[in-house]
């Protein structure tokens, strides 16, 4: 039990109640996009179709960058990132290091895009904001991504924002686990038969309860990766590098290894990701390559953590001869405390660290997450049932965001299918999500009751979801469950299962809605507070 004064526990229900109801509709937003966005790297083998089997790190790329690097100005084979894009195709950014107008650090330069079989299919110029972006084969996954990350709001307010969300749902959570009197048995309360009220506000606490060790993680880590950048970087740099923000990436990140600008051809790039390969037992997911053409080049892979750890492993290479030199720390030049906290951050929050496993329960605390940030906003508008006229337009509003936004994401997707193959999918993903959200709001405004509403929402979203394997094969040109267990991708057969499976769920809660009697339970303060 925790055992609080009458006066300190109405407090603490004010603050969890203001906390939520005040940004409660972004938080659940963001929640909800990031729920999706686990299982992104998923979606986008499904929407697009992939069926390489082979990863770009997995086949030889050393003459491939050679020859792109004589394609190459000089002044911008500064460094290289190596890292796979679509179907396992290679994504090459040889670029320079520089500052902007602001004077913060940009990389500048040529980004090269490969498809599976090595051919050049892209080539883009700038810097990296200019280069990098959603392409006609992911631009789902990247919908997905950019609104859990920024609310597709410019940098760095989006970030700035996402960041103040975090902070919301930490309060939220710390207020909710210190309001609660009963903890322990409030994890097993569920009573079915009780007031409609009771009913659902045991719902709330049991899987708020459930998921309040994944909401303190998702609330911090999702704090640290907005800030770090947006407010940490810059003043830290202010305050020990004079704002000099590159001097302070270059000691933090740094090899910091003695300069010898003498030319050099660069070590065989396939003896690296072979050894890399062997040491972590699979394929790197990102690799560096620091003055590039230099004798003090050197080659650094990042790999997801080993198994049965959280922590992301980082291989350092001489750019050289391609020998291996060491295993590096995350942050700094040696293990620290401060390094392996950091490390284990975006695994933390990504969910990313035990393969499908962990990602099916990340998703499913994540459905934990949104459905207690709605029903703990509908409970708090349930409370002051009394002020019913001036509440009804709140009411409406969780309505529309609560069931309104699930719809305009299955929307977008059915774009993305429908227009992938005429390669203008980039702007019909977010076009139709618009496009969706208004009609959304249109209905809010319109429809006869918010029962209606939440049906007519709930109905759509289904029928779309229903339809979205059956889109994904006839017009989008997908492989069929054959075709796709064949070539090892279970996933495009597990989400069309998925979708149906969810479609037809709604449409029957829907069919029911419609045959029962609407309920006329007690929607009083005492029956919330029971």
């Amino acid at each position: 039990m925790i055992h609080l004064k009458k006066d300190e526990t109405k407090t603490m229900v004010a603050v969890h109640g203001w906390s939520g109801i005040l940004l409660g509709l972004l938080l659940y937003a963001v929640v909800l996009t990031g729920t999706a966005a686990v299982f992104a790297h998923e979606i986008g083998a499904w929407s697009a179709g992939h069926v390489a089997t082979r990863s770009a790190f997995d086949k030889p790329i050393d003459a491939s960058v050679r020859q792109l690097s004589a394609m190459t100005p000089p002044q911008f084979r500064e460094a290289v990132n190596l890292f796979e894009i679509g179907d396992h195709g290679l994504g090459v950014f040889f670029h320079r290091h520089e500052l902007d107008a602001k004077g913060m650090p940009v990389e500048r330069g040529i980004y090269y895009q490969l498809d599976n079989a090595g051919r050049i299919d892209r080539i883009a110029r700038g810097t990296t904001e200019e280069v990098f972006g959603p392409r006609n084969d992911d631009a789902l996954s990247s919908f997905l991504v950019d609104t859990h990350v920024h609310l597709h709001v410019p940098d760095p307010w989006g970030l700035l924002l996402t960041g103040i969300l975090g902070l919301a749902m930490l309060v939220a959570a710390i207020s909710g686990l210190l309001i609660h009197r009963h903890l322990f048995k409030d994890i097993f309360t569920l009573r079915r038969r009780a007031n409609p009220v009771l009913v659902d506000r045991d719902k709330h606490s049991v899987a708020g309860t459930w998921s309040l060790p994944f909401a303190f993680i998702l609330a911090f880590t999702g704090s640290f990766f907005s800030f770090f950048g947006t407010i940490g970087v810059p003043v830290v740099a202010m305050a020990a590098f004079s704002g000099d923000v590159e001097a302070l990436s270059e000691t933090v990140f740094g090899n910091r290894e003695k300069p010898d600008p003498r030319p050099h051809i660069i070590g065989n790039l396939d003896l690296v990701t072979s050894d890399a390969t062997r040491r972590m037992g699979e394929i790197p997911t990102f690799i560096a390559i620091e003055n590039f053409g230099r004798a003090d080049a050197e080659i650094t892979t990042f790999h997801n953590p080993r198994t049965g750890e959280i922590k992301p492993v980082t291989l350092l290479y001489d750019g050289v001869t391609a020998a291996f030199k060491r295993t590096k720390p995350t942050v700094g030049t040696r293990e620290s405390a401060g390094g392996t906290l950091a490390g284990i951050m975006g695994p933390l929050h990504f969910g990313n660290f035990a393969g499908v496993l962990s990602k099916a329960i990340w998703f499913g605390l994540g459905f934990a997450m949104c459905y207690v940030t709605f029903t703990g906003m509908r409970l708090w508008v349930v409370r002051r049932k009394d002020d019913a006229r001036s509440l009804a337009w709140l009411e409406r509003t969780l309505t529309v965001v609560g069931f309104g936004l699930p719809f305009g994401l299955v929307i977008s997707a059915a774009a993305f299918l429908i227009t992938m193959p005429l390669g203008s999918a980039v702007y019909w993903t977010t076009a139709a999500f618009l496009i969706a959200s208004i009609t959304a709001i249109l209905a809010g405004i319109f429809a006869p009751s918010n029962e209606l509403l939440t049906q007519m929402l709930k109905g759509a979203t289904g029928v779309v979801m229903f339809t979205l394997p059956f889109l994904r094969l006839a017009v989008a040109g997908g492989p069929d469950w054959y075709r796709a267990l064949a070539v090892g991708q279970p996933a495009i057969v597990a989400l069309d299962i998925a979708f149906v499976v969810a479609g037809l769920w709604l449409l029957r809660g829907c069919w029911i809605a419609t045959r029962t009697p609407r309920r006329s339970g007690s929607f009083t303060s005492a029956a919330i507070e029971a």
